[in-house]
This record gives structure tokens, sequence and C-alpha cells, in this order.
């Protein structure tokens, strides 16, 4: 469809952080140095090698894009944040194959299994996600960039929102903190803001202030996430250092830059490229990402009547 500035924004941000998932699914659990060279990371690695999930057709999403799937496809029916709707989607994906690609799934974290468990136990959506420390995995942040690119309302508002949908799947004050700042920072590459990421720092700030259990919001802010910090990233599973990580390879030139640096970090590659991927869509357009990628992304028919209902709403 004819797409405007804003609309190649959104759609980029949408197929970024499907095409970063697909890309980093064969390398997923590599050290840095059994990682290809960054010319020879594609869909389909160089012959012979080792791929991860080697019965994984190239080009196949996983949970990362399942459930960021999900939680759009939740938005756009209920028109709000349900979190029921998005646990219950989210169950689907696990039980049914839901938003997975052939309805395969292939790729879940331990503590979204033990989330969508407890919901099923019956555990209300917003208590279902597991709160220890140990469970500041990345699972929340990696699908919840759809919800930018859905909401109208407040950076508030935002927040608050980015921080609910933790809350089914990883319960714990850090993996909220990690999503909303990152919601935060993709809003603001949404309106070309050239300091995207310090805005968004010091407007979380400002509205952590007014948030119940503020005190805890605001240790996690500045003594855990700490966004003034601008570290190099591991491309590990812990929430902290995959937004890290996403932050320190946007610092590279185009989104087929970004998303090969963020694989080339190894460990859990496709999600630190899904989660990099959306904001370099976002920074970048649709147009910035390869047609050979998107042309041969899998699961079209999922993916894009999502799209063009998100598409119309704007």
């Amino acid at each position: 469809m004819p797409m405007n500035d804003q609309h190649s924004k959104i759609a980029g941000g949408f197929y970024g952080l499907l095409v970063g998932d697909a890309l980093g699914v064969p390398y997923e659990f590599k050290y840095p140095r059994q990682i290809p060279p960054r010319e020879a990371i594609e869909f389909s690695p160089p012959v012979g090698y080792a791929r991860t999930h080697a019965y994984v057709p190239p080009g196949t999403w996983s949970d990362d894009g399942a459930q960021a799937l999900a939680l759009l496809d939740s938005l756009l029916t209920c028109g709000t944040l349900d979190l029921n709707d998005l646990a219950e989607r989210i169950a689907s994906w696990r039980e049914t194959g839901k938003y997975a690609v052939g309805g395969k799934v292939f790729d879940i974290g331990i503590t979204t299994s033990a989330a969508i468990s407890n919901f099923r136990a019956g555990v209300a959506a917003e208590n279902a996600g597991p709160k220890d420390v140990s469970d500041n995995g990345n699972g929340s942040l990696m699908r919840v960039l759809p919800l930018v690119l859905w909401h109208r309302g407040s950076d508030d508002e935002l927040v608050r929102d980015a921080m609910a949908q933790s809350l089914v799947t990883h319960g714990h004050a850090r993996a909220q903190v990690c999503c909303a700042l990152y919601c935060l920072w993709a809003r603001r590459l949404l309106e070309n803001d050239p300091a995207a990421w310090e805005n968004a720092s010091a407007i979380l700030r400002d509205v952590i202030v007014f948030l119940p259990n503020r005190e805890a919001f605001e240790e996690e802010l500045e003594f855990q996430v700490r966004p003034d910090d601008f570290a190099a990233g591991n491309g590990s599973g812990y929430v902290v250092d995959a937004l890290r990580s996403a932050r320190w390879v946007m610092q590279e030139e185009g989104y087929e830059n970004v998303v090969k640096a963020a694989v080339a970090l190894g460990s859990d590659t496709d999600t630190t490229a899904c989660i990099a991927g959306g904001v370099a869509g976002i920074r970048d357009g649709l147009e910035a990402i390869p047609s050979r990628w998107r042309d041969n992304l899998r699961g079209q028919e999922i993916a894009r009547p999502l799209l063009e209902r998100l598409l119309d709403r704007i």
C-alpha cells in the first residue's frame, strides 16, 4: 500500500522486529566466535554451518515475533490493553501454535512458560508473571514494540501500559522499567527525535514519580538499568543486557548493519536482533529493510493483515 513517512516508520518497526527475530534464529545460543562474519549473516547461514533449530526453515520468526503479533492483535481487537485477552492469546500461542509460522512453536522462555501455567491454573493475568529478581529475562521486552506503534495516549499512559503488559509474563519491576524505557525510546524515534534515548530516559524519570511503587521503579532505573551509561551489551537473555545491547548496536548506520551487529553478539541472537531491529526499522523506515529479507520472511499470511489493520487506524 502507498506509505507516507509515518506509515513507513510504523511498518519498519513492525517488519523490523520480525525480520530481526528470523535473522537471529539460526545463530541462537552460539558464542560470538561461532557467529559467521557479518557479510555471511543471512536467513540461510553458510553451507555447513551448524544451525540452531536446524529443522526450522530459514526466514521463520520465533516466540519473540509470535508474542509481538499476539499483543498487536489483542490491542487492535480490544481497542485497549486487556491483560486477560493478551494472556489468553499468549497461552493459545503455546498450546495451539497461533501466531507461529506454520503453527509450530519451537522456542519458549522458562519464565514465560511458568506464567502461562500460572494463568491456566487460575491466577489473574496481572499476577501470572513470576516476580522474583531471578525472573528478569527479556520475554516481555521482546514483544512490547507493537504497543508503541498502536498507542495514541500520553507518555504517562504509554509507560503504564508498557509496564502492565509485562506483568502477564514478567512481573518484576526491573522488566517493567525496561519495557517502559524501550517504548519511550521507540516513540521518540517515531518523532525523529535526534536525542531519542536521552529524552526517553528523562521522561521516564518524570513519569515514575507519579507511579505506585515509585521507590522500587526509581531504584531499578537508576541502579540496575542505568540509562545514562553507554556500555556494550553482551546479547544475553537478561532484560537489562538485552536493552543495553539494542542501544549499543543502534550506533550502526542502516537497518542491516544494526541487526547483523546484534546477531554478532551471540547468545540470545534472535531476541537481541528483534529488539534492535524494531527500533532500527522505526528509525530507518520500511524501505531500509533489505527486500531479500522482507520477501523471504515466512508467515506473511499472519503478519500482513495485522499490519494493514494497524495502518488503517492511523
